[in-house]
């Protein structure tokens, strides 16, 4: 599996964003909801095999049944001098039982190659397409038919995942689901099934989150013999962190590990930041609590609300 179907499988978007590029998600974090909408902004870093190789950030909007996802990341260090690895993305639709998006476009860059993806979706069908440069005919590749562009989710959508039912956010129902994922080249699905609940502490977030183990199915568009496929085919070192966004009835990433051939790939929360309906408070803490005591006793009061050879 090529890095971009990694990445859609670990930070469900493709490697980053140029920095002139940034500024789109930076904006998102500093700008003033509108009525109704909940906003939140998630920056990550990036290790594999235990070394920071790069950052990240995801912003989300919910607007009523509407929604916005913007994806962002960049190697850094020895990595990003090598590679040069940067690029973003964007999605938006409207979201019910599950996110039902009606555009997606990411750009990739590296030291050696240049993509851009770009497709238009209606009722979760892909309607119109664009890659560039144009993918090259490989016999050895399963056949994307127009059956595999059917009742999809795009990459940087997938990232968002809505309450299934009317439960709390953190009902351990709400890791068992499949993601039927097209990123323009290849169809895959991530099925993600219940781990266990714990309490953690970042910056701007302390409460439940859940944890959900995380399987690759390839369907199209992937070489069924390259080695790479097989092993993440068969890998089950894979799991995402869920974290509930107070008032949107959605979760999002907290962190995600993937065991690559390279070594594990851990993309974990730095900061998260929300804005809008039913964030969280920035009144001190009372009664001598620490700053984290009191972000989880906020967190337990609040509301329900691709290295395939490409």
């Amino acid at each position: 599996m090529r890095s971009k179907a990694l990445l859609s499988l670990a930070l469900a978007a493709g490697f980053a964003l140029p920095a002139g590029e940034a500024t789109t998600a930076q904006a998102a974090r500093s700008r003033t909801p509108k009525a109704g909408e909940t906003a939140v902004t998630v920056d990550y870093g990036i290790m594999l095999a235990g070394v920071p190789i790069g950052t990240a950030q995801v912003t989300g909007s919910v607007d009523g049944p509407r929604y916005t996802m913007d994806v962002s990341a960049r190697l850094t260090g020895l990595v990003g001098a090598i590679t040069g690895g940067y690029g973003s993305g964007r999605a938006s639709g409207t979201v019910a039982g599950k996110p039902v998006p009606a555009a997606f476009a990411l750009a990739s860059h590296s030291a050696s190659a240049s993509i851009t993806v770009r497709m238009a979706m209606a009722r979760g069908n892909v309607v119109a397409s664009d890659i560039a440069p144009p993918l090259v005919s490989d016999p050895e590749r399963v056949t994307v038919s127009e059956v595999h562009k059917r009742g999809i989710i795009d990459p940087v959508s997938a990232l968002m995942m809505p309450a299934q039912g009317r439960g709390e956010l953190i009902d351990p129902q709400n890791c068992n689901r499949t993601i039927p994922v097209f990123d323009g080249a290849s169809r895959f699905n991530v099925v993600l099934s219940y781990g266990e609940t714990r309490s953690v502490q970042k910056p701007g977030y302390a409460g439940p989150i859940l944890v959900c183990n995380a399987r690759y199915q390839p369907i199209a568009g992937h070489r069924p013999d390259r080695p790479g496929v097989r092993f993440m085919e068969e890998n089950t070192d894979m799991s995402v962190w869920l974290a509930p966004v107070e008032g949107a009835r959605v979760l999002l990433p907290l962190r995600i590990a993937v065991r690559t051939q390279l070594g594990l790939n851990i993309i974990e929360a730095t900061r998260w930041s929300q804005t809008g309906q039913a964030a969280p408070s920035a009144q001190a803490p009372q009664g001598g609590q620490t700053g984290a005591e009191a972000g989880a006793q906020a967190a337990a009061q609040a509301p329900a609300p691709s290295t395939d050879g490409r």
